[in-house]
């Protein structure tokens, strides 16, 4: 009788803890007021402004770009025409976490919270103490958004390429929703001035169409709520379990048999 006792209490506490891992992988859960479901921004409050850990690339023509318009033009420029200070091998110049980036003939310059525009102004006016009216262009080379598109193991780091990659882009680049992806629960989690704010957006009708265009913003996190299959989950974690148990029953059984 105690070992039948032990045996039920044994399986009991087993089905127990398996059930505490059911569904376990599901990420960010948030409560009613943790989220916005009205006055989603569809276009991007603010411009971008650069970040530590950004990688931007940098361009520049003096004498206001001329050089530029007259390669397009086809005219042939003598050898002592326009300098040009430009990434054409891909030279990316680090954002450091002081705000500041080490750039040729200027040393470090603080761009850190600045826009892509406001930094571009900046530059021109340093340039512009040894180059003649240099035309400058900054790109961010690294900016991404990451995409959890419905089961974890699916997740990808996307580039932004184009500074208008709406919600519907990020989520086709990332392979689309997966089937135990819920389309009328898809989290965009962005930094903010007050912290991350999270918009939660309802894809699933044509109601949300309109959230589609949805301008996503470097390191914004999309995450796509999977859907919460408990019968599945929890026959994974009980089977081993199960297994383990149905054998130590016939050992038991045996063991009874023969005394």
């Amino acid at each position: 009788m105690k070992n039948r006792i032990a045996l039920f209490l044994f399986v009991g506490l087993s089905f127990f803890f398996a059930s505490c891992g059911v569904n376990s992988h599901v990420m960010f859960k948030t409560t009613d007021d943790d989220i916005f479901v009205e006055d989603i921004p569809i276009s991007p409050k603010d411009a971008y402004r650069l970040a530590p850990d950004d990688k931007i690339t940098l361009l520049m023509y003096v004498e206001g770009g001329k050089r530029i318009i007259d390669v397009n033009s086809g005219i042939n420029i003598d050898g002592g025409g326009s300098q040009t200070l430009q990434s054409g091998n891909q030279i990316h110049y680090l954002v450091r976490g002081d705000g500041k980036v080490d750039l040729p003939t200027l040393g470090l310059v603080d761009l850190a919270g600045l826009t892509i525009i406001e930094a571009e102004q900046k530059l021109r006016e340093l340039y512009a103490t040894n180059y003649v009216d240099p035309f400058i262009q900054v790109e961010v080379s690294n900016r991404r958004v990451i995409v959890f598109p419905g089961t974890g193991g699916d997740a990808k780091v996307i580039p932004i390429t184009n500074n208008n990659t709406t919600l519907m882009e990020a989520i086709a680049l990332a392979g689309g929703i997966t089937e135990r992806g819920k389309a009328k629960v898809i989290k965009v989690m962005r930094q903010t001035n007050q912290g991350r704010e999270v918009y939660q957006i309802d894809l699933s009708t044509m109601d949300g169409l309109k959230y589609a265009d949805m301008v996503v913003q470097s390191n914004d996190y999309i995450y796509v709520e999977p859907t919460r299959q408990l019968s599945r989950e929890f026959l994974k974690e009980v089977t081993p379990i199960t297994s383990l148990i149905s054998s130590a029953i016939v050992i038991i059984s045996v063991i009874l048999t023969l005394k």
